[in-house]
């Protein structure tokens, strides 16, 4: 119709806006059909304005989008991923997009669904933000730095530390769960969307624990959800306010961790030990709750009582046995074997091992109890008196030696001492080793038992018959024979006879005058010619006098190599 009309040079402005040329009017049309013709005209372009959100009606749904008519002389299409719910479109269906263009370089309609859905839900954001009133929203996938959320079909960002009061440990568990939040940054151009859980939480926490703060008391007992767990103990939530659960207050019983006792989300029921608002602080007790195990020990488990019992801890010093939830005694290390010498528990019993044991003291007060392993058992010490009489010959094994003698074990366990004055009848011992080594099989006598000290004295020399007694007839009166010097004294000189027999010659029987001192007559291990001057059998004593000096080479005495070491 408007190509019929005559072309003019001249334009106005329409009420719409648009320019119409004056070449529009013709003589055949009157203003009154102008006006009508150009009424219908603006009506089909009243509803195409760029930049705002138009309706339009399906066409058609390809592979990839969704062809869209929105009344203008060309069609629109629309990426099919902008789209929610694809599946269900069909011809004729009413869609809201946003009008980009009305024309692209190719001259079709350029329309977008996600930028329609943003600005119709952009409005209800920004009047939520402003009047700051919490919106819903579903947790859908984890980024960098937190969480995607839809928000009425939008997009928002939730940062990890707003999501909840204290860390999350596994976000996944979150997604697809739904939640209030609260708008906390807001772009526009750039669609930027920041909401927050947390503020609400700390909200919430906040009126319920000012509804708690005139509730709670020390001394209450209440129930609550295990929301935590850690080495030290567990976080309980008594309703809006968490308190904790310390490990030591979970049992008087031991307890090697929380989750012996607690469960996250199990519900508990717990009593009020301390309250501190200022530190926001509850302190918290399930043992409390229990009987006091230790009332009354004393009459149930008296002195001498036999108890069984399992090992739960070990001490260089003992072993703690926990003879009922709550109890526990100590088995110290002297009472765990009557002959054994335990240089550690653990080479007695292990950590879990269930033991006999014997009550020996028992404190109320300090909560303690004394056990012992050995009382189990008769002391062997006691019946050695009687197996084995002051006099009795056995046979032993040489297990240590010190430098006063050597311990020689007669029994599994038990061990006796040949002092080193014991050791032989006629020589002078100076160390255990000259007589004995470690390991050697001897036969020694038993010459006294102390039980309660646990000592037992062995002589070596007495199983053998006294050669004194008879030494006045190997060694008499007058008898010239040779021997070396050993040993020089104060007041003379020991000299060696064999057969590991000793004799002294006194300084006067030296043969040199005006002398000081021994060493200036003779050296050790010095030959020398000698005469029998008196033999005493009682005192164990051969006095002798030298009568040459034969021209030998001197031979130093051997030093035994000291061995010493400390007794088991």
């Amino acid at each position: 119709m408007l190509d019929q009309l005559q072309p003019s040079t001249e334009q106005f402005a329409s009420p719409s806006g648009l320019r119409v040329r004056q070449d529009l009017y013709d003589e055949d049309y009157s203003d009154e059909d102008y006006e009508q013709m150009l009424s219908m005209y603006e009506g089909t372009m009243a509803q195409i304005v760029e930049g705002e959100i138009v309706k339009s009606k399906v066409l058609r749904v390809t592979e990839n989008a969704v062809i869209l008519d929105v009344g203008f002389k060309s069609e629109g299409s629309v990426p099919l991923d902008e789209f929610k719910d694809p599946q269900s479109l069909k011809e004729g269906d009413e869609v809201e997009v946003f009008l980009e263009h009305l024309e692209d370089q190719e001259g079709a309609v350029v329309l977008s669904k996600k930028k329609a859905d943003f600005m119709r839900v952009w409005e209800k954001i920004r009047v939520a933000h402003e009047s700051d009133q919490p919106v819903e929203g579903t947790l859908i996938k984890k980024i960098k730095g937190g969480v995607v959320v839809n928000l009425m079909g939008v997009d928002a960002f939730l940062p990890g530390s707003q999501i909840a009061l204290r860390r999350v440990p596994n976000i996944d568990e979150l997604l697809g769960q739904t939640y209030e939040f609260k708008i906390i940054k807001l772009n526009k151009r750039r669609r930027n969307i920041v909401v927050s859980r947390r503020v609400i939480l700390e909200n919430e926490r906040a009126h319920k624990r000012e509804h708690l703060m005139k509730e709670l008391a020390v001394g209450q007992v209440r129930k609550g959800v295990v929301k935590n767990i850690t080495d030290f103990g567990a976080f309980i939530d008594l309703g809006g306010v968490d308190g904790l659960l310390h490990i030591t207050d979970m049992s008087y019983g031991r307890v090697s961790h929380p989750t012996e006792m607690v469960a996250i989300g199990r519900e508990v029921e717990v009593k009020i030990l301390d309250i501190d608002w200022q530190r926001e602080r509850i302190s918290l007790g399930m043992k409390q709750l229990q009987s006091y195990p230790w009332q009354n020990v004393a009459a149930k488990y008296p002195v001498g009582t036999r108890v069984q019992g399992k090992v739960v801890s070990i001490t260089n010093y003992g072993a703690f046995v926990e003879i009922e939830p709550g109890i526990e005694g100590l088995v110290h290390i002297s009472e765990m074997s009557w002959t054994r010498n335990v240089r550690h528990p653990s080479k007695i019993v292990s950590i879990g091992e269930t033991i006999e044991a014997v009550v020996l003291k028992v404190d109320e007060a300090e909560e303690k109890i004394s056990l012992g392993m050995k009382q189990t058992e008769q002391d062997p010490w006691m019946v050695l008196p009687l197996k084995y009489p002051v006099g009795t010959r056995i046979q032993g094994k040489v297990r240590n030696l010190t430098s006063f003698g050597a311990f020689v074990e007669i029994e599994p366990g038990i061990d006796g001492l040949i002092h080193i004055s014991d050791m032989s009848w006629t020589k002078r011992v100076q160390h255990p080793s000259e007589v004995v080594k470690k390991g050697d099989g001897v036969d020694v006598v038993i010459l006294n038992i102390d039980a309660e000290n646990k000592r037992i004295s062995l002589g070596l020399k007495q199983a053998e018959e006294d050669p004194w007694l008879r030494i006045g007839e190997t060694y008499p009166i007058g008898m010239e024979l040779r021997g070396r010097v050993v040993r020089l004294m104060d007041k003379g000189v020991v000299v060696d006879l064999g057969n590991d027999i000793e004799g002294f010659v006194p300084m006067s029987q030296l043969g040199i005058v005006n002398i000081e001192n021994p060493g200036d007559a003779v050296k050790e291990g010095q030959p020398v010619d000698l005469k029998v001057l008196e033999v005493d059998p009682i005192h164990h004593r051969i006095v002798l006098m030298v009568t040459n000096y034969p021209d030998e080479p001197i031979i130093p005495p051997v030093r035994p190599v000291v061995e010493e070491a400390a007794a088991e």
